[in-house]
């Protein structure tokens, strides 16, 4: 799939996703690396992901919100480095769970930890080698009213509900009964 201008919700290949391509339910969320409702979504997320394995594609957009969360921009960018060296959704996961750690120091050691080379690393974040693949999640992001993170879409529908474990795999479940085909 790639992305067409006048539907910034569809997906593309540089989406960041998990799950079969074809499944029945593509839960898309943008987020924040410094946040901590974008960090609360996604533990829920990892908890759900398991047992909707079959059902579910999830995909992550980037969306810092750098009026105030000033560390936001660049660990989005080092996740970027980690995606170009294979290793995006290990170094996603490893920024949320070392949310109190975002210096630019930590990001370019937690990206060696990840394949990035450590030259590689400061130099991207120096010299912000993908502020422009960031901001085209953000474009996207603000196209479809994103104002906050983190916001959700269920197969394309703005998710309002709570964000908990339990309540959005329901939610999850509800939306591929509605989705599978007759």
């Amino acid at each position: 799939m790639t992305t067409q201008p006048d539907n910034p919700i569809a997906l593309s290949d540089h989406d960041h996703s998990e799950g079969p391509v074809n499944a029945l339910t593509t839960l898309l969320l943008y987020g924040d690396y410094e946040c901590p409702h974008t960090r609360a979504a996604h533990i829920a997320i990892q908890r759900v992901q398991p047992r909707l394995v079959e059902t579910l594609r999830y995909v992550y957009r980037h969306f810092p919100l750098r009026t105030i969360h000033p560390h936001a921009q660049h660990s989005a960018e080092i996740a970027e480095a980690a995606a170009e060296a294979g290793t995006f959704w290990a170094m996603h996961s490893h920024l949320f769970r070392h949310q109190g750690a975002l210096e630019d120091a930590d990001l370019v050691r937690y990206a060696t930890e990840f394949g990035v080379d450590e030259t590689r690393a400061r130099d991207a974040l120096a010299t912000h080698a993908y502020a422009t693949r960031v901001e085209a999640d953000v474009r996207s992001g603000l196209a479809l009213g994103v104002h906050g993170t983190p916001t959700l879409f269920i197969n394309g529908a703005r998710y309002t509900g709570e964000r908990d474990a339990r309540t959005l795999e329901a939610a999850l479940r509800e939306s591929a009964v509605q989705t599978k085909p007759a």
